[in-house]
């Protein structure tokens, strides 16, 4: 009986010590690559995160504003790529006459002097609204951007006509398979080289619609993500990655990254191994939706070496990264 659990013993200590050697930082090979900075929007506006659902009119609660620049547009990726971002994010919908838009609400009414919903309207009348119309700081005393976001709602082909060398990451925002097959249509007109810097999320229908016409385009669904992950914590202990994240975008909360094997060098390096791309947002709380690394304590609290990083506030970030890079 001693010499069976002895047995038992020296087999769980193999474990333990495998999982060690496969997982632990101290054995990670050194890197000095500067993090990817991906800017949420461009440039935009901020907001107070807490109580923030899907029904909250997210500009009629902005933070006093520090710069001029609104969501979406093509001026705020031109500020965000001028700030230092690698990648830039942006959401699309449908219009009636086979255009995508850019524009973050599912409805006009918060933010724009339009209403009603945003792929139910033609070009034209999405480019006739005022996209600055609905933003204020102070309860509504004041409207800072009214009259000046008048024509500046951009289209998908604008933004890829304007930053033909840059990356993108695309917002699909809805869950409906044929937007997926549009988009992909779309894309599939554009060169291999210029196809290869775009990445794209959103509901689960139109991301596996996407990624069934475009194999090598990286995507993201909650449902693709969660598959990862749940397989990775089963099986990562041992180095090994599973088929279900390979080509995959994983977009990680901070608070929960550090519970996956080898974060984050180890992990960061087994995915990019796998064709896929690994950034971290900000903590997770209390079911709330997950914030940028937007402050200097968020980004000093990353684990090293910092991992790609997602922002809402590419303006600060950019410059602390840079210099803790030096």
């Amino acid at each position: 009986m001693k010499r069976f659990w002895l047995r038992v013993l020296l087999a769980i200590g193999a474990v333990v010590a495998v999982a060690f050697i496969q997982n632990t930082s101290l054995l990670a090979p050194a890197s000095s690559a500067r993090p990817i900075l991906l800017a949420h929007r461009g440039l935009a506006q901020t907001y107070p995160a807490t109580g923030v659902t899907n029904t909250t009119c997210t500009a009629s609660r902005i933070n006093p504003p520090e710069h001029p620049y609104l969501e979406n547009t093509l001026a705020s990726m031109d500020a965000a790529f001028a700030a230092g971002a690698d990648i830039v994010e942006f959401d699309v919908h449908p219009t009636t006459d086979g255009h995508f838009a850019v524009f973050h609400d599912w409805t006009l009414d918060c933010r724009t002097n339009g209403s009603g919903v945003t792929r139910e309207k033609t070009l034209a009348e999405l480019k006739a609204l005022d996209i600055g119309y609905g933003y204020t700081a102070d309860g509504g005393k004041t409207y800072p951007f009214r009259g000046k976001g008048i024509g500046l709602m951009p289209t998908l082909d604008e933004v890829l006509a304007r930053f033909p060398e840059r990356r993108f990451l695309i917002h699909i925002k809805s869950n409906e398979a044929r937007e997926g097959e549009a988009l992909a249509e779309r894309l599939l007109r554009l060169p291999a080289s210029r196809l290869e810097r775009l990445m794209a999320y959103g509901g689960a229908a139109p991301i596996e619609a996407l990624r069934a016409r475009i194999p090598a385009l990286l995507t993201m669904s909650t449902a693709a993500e969660k598959r990862c992950l749940l397989h990775y914590l089963a099986m990562g202990w041992t180095g090994l990655v599973p088929a279900s994240c390979e080509r995959q975008l994983l977009l990680l909360p901070s608070n929960y990254a550090r519970w996956l094997w080898g974060w984050p060098a180890r992990f960061s390096a087994r995915m990019r191994a796998a064709g896929s791309e690994v950034i971290v947002a900000g903590a997770l709380v209390d079911g709330e939706a997950s914030s940028g690394i937007d402050h200097a304590d968020q980004l000093k609290a990353l684990t090293r070496p910092i991992p790609d990083i997602w922002t809402n506030r590419i303006d600060r970030i950019a410059p602390l990264v840079q210099a803790e890079q030096r």
